[in-house]
């Protein structure tokens, strides 16, 4: 009898484990499969979205490289020319405006070119006298070609004074070389 007591338990014991597990089992395949099939579904979903997305990156990319192409072809076709500027003044002599006049044509027929357009001084002078003298050159230079229809919003400026010399000469024709308006094409 003590036998029997202790086998009934433990077959008991055996049996409602073995539910147990067996019943886990299958829930947990079932939800492997589910996350599975989830998983499949995304990874087709994000393939289609990636694929969709890189031909239109691709257009884009495209798209971009030919404007890129049209504007490195439009920076190599027209070189522009610095202009020049008497010492201590900023106001544009009448050959300067026939530069000028050139570069507002091209930059009209080009419109998806921008400018810089930066101002530059001789080494006389304070730093910040220089900076403020640059400043009112490359202004002069943007209103004048902004009166020729260029639109404004395309022309930045920026001063560098002293700064940036093009020739480190310390005389004169190096100092009229310096006193100028550079023009870039960012």
């Amino acid at each position: 009898m003590k036998r029997t007591a202790f086998i009934l338990p433990f077959v008991l014991f055996c049996f409602v484990s073995l539910l147990f597990v067996n019943g886990c089992a299958k829930k947990t395949v079932l939800k492997e499969a589910a996350v599975s099939k989830e998983a499949t579904a995304a990874a087709e979903s994000k393939a289609d979205k990636t694929a969709l997305k890189d031909g239109a990156d691709a257009k884009g990319r495209e798209a971009a490289s030919k404007a890129k192409a049209a504007k490195e072809s439009a920076k190599n076709l027209y070189e522009m020319a610095d202009i020049h500027f008497e010492y201590d003044k900023y106001s544009l002599k009448p050959e300067d405006r026939e530069i000028l006049k050139n570069h507002a044509e091209w930059l009209n027929k080009n419109q998806k070119v921008k400018i810089m357009i930066e101002g530059h001084c001789d080494e006389r002078g304070t730093a910040e006298y220089n900076l403020a003298l640059g400043e009112r050159r490359a202004l002069e230079a943007k209103n004048y070609i902004v009166k020729l229809g260029v639109v404004e919003k395309r022309v930045s400026t920026v001063s560098y004074g002293k700064e940036r010399p093009l020739d480190p000469g310390h005389n004169e024709t190096a100092w009229a070389k310096n006193r100028r308006d550079r023009f870039v094409l960012p």
